[in-house]
């Protein structure tokens, strides 16, 4: 079975922060948090071999080989398993089965190590949003939008994207037809057009909404920048999954 792509997965890390914190010989230990402090601590060989593997589980999961990026996690985890970072990409591994519920577990055990990390939260927020828990998911990610920095252009509108879609399941929809005139065809972003086409979908104006999908399809031309913004309405219920809704694998 084919297995569809959700926007979450594009914000993996693809390098283990304690590999970075390793190379700085002059890194203040005492601020780190308490697992990154304890994966240093490791013998020199063992955080080598943890690195390796975890290197080896991002790219066959770049590959999409999610068993194998599994497997190789396995083998990681047998030598230091307290990691966000492995917690992350095991998460995202599962939504990948549609195992959203070991997935939000994984998620969540990631920000018991890195309470910081945006894009754990970011992560766990799309869990909400898949399997529609509207109201948990429209309040994180209004946390995550003040924690991203403005800079962030591309993750910053798909934030407000999809809250603007959780008001409408909770039929907050003045605000949400305040958010979708936010910006205009001017914007760095498809929201202007992802945001009108969901105002048409609601309205039951389907050709209208297929036409500004097209508007955005002609301008942004370049698939990764699209393809967030087009799972996004696949994950709401606005476009049909090409896959339809076979049942996943079970997880492992």
């Amino acid at each position: 079975m084919k297995i569809k792509s959700l926007s979450l997965l594009f914000l993996l890390l693809t390098l283990p922060l304690q590999a970075q914190e390793e190379e700085n010989p002059n890194i203040d230990v005492d601020a780190l948090l308490p697992a990154k402090k304890e994966f240093l601590n490791l013998p020199a060989d063992d955080r080598k071999k943890c690195i390796e593997h975890f290197g080896k589980a991002s790219r066959f999961f770049q590959q999409k080989r999610v068993f194998e990026c599994l497997d190789a996690l396995h083998e990681a985890e047998k030598v230091f398993s307290d990691s966000a970072e492995l917690l992350n990409l095991r998460g995202s591994c599962y939504v990948e089965m549609r195992a959203f519920d070991k997935a939000l577990s994984a998620f969540e055990k990631a920000l018991e190590y890195n309470p910081k990390n945006t894009s754990v939260k970011f992560n766990i927020a799309e869990v909400l949003f898949v399997t529609k828990q509207w109201q948990a998911s429209h309040d994180l990610f209004e946390q995550i939008l003040g924690e991203v920095p403005d800079t962030n252009i591309s993750l910053t509108r798909l934030v407000e994207f999809k809250i603007l879609l959780c008001k409408k399941k909770l039929d907050r929809n003045e605000e949400a037809l305040i958010l979708a005139e936010k910006y205009d065809y001017l914007d760095d972003s498809p929201y202007y057009y992802y945001a009108k086409a969901a105002i048409s979908y609601d309205e039951g104006d389907l050709l209208e909404a297929e036409q500004w999908l097209a508007r955005a399809n002609r301008i942004f031309q370049n698939p990764a920048i699209i393809a967030p913004w087009q799972d996004t309405l696949v994950e709401f219920g606005y476009i049909k999954s090409f896959y339809g809704e076979e049942d996943a694998p079970e997880a492992p």
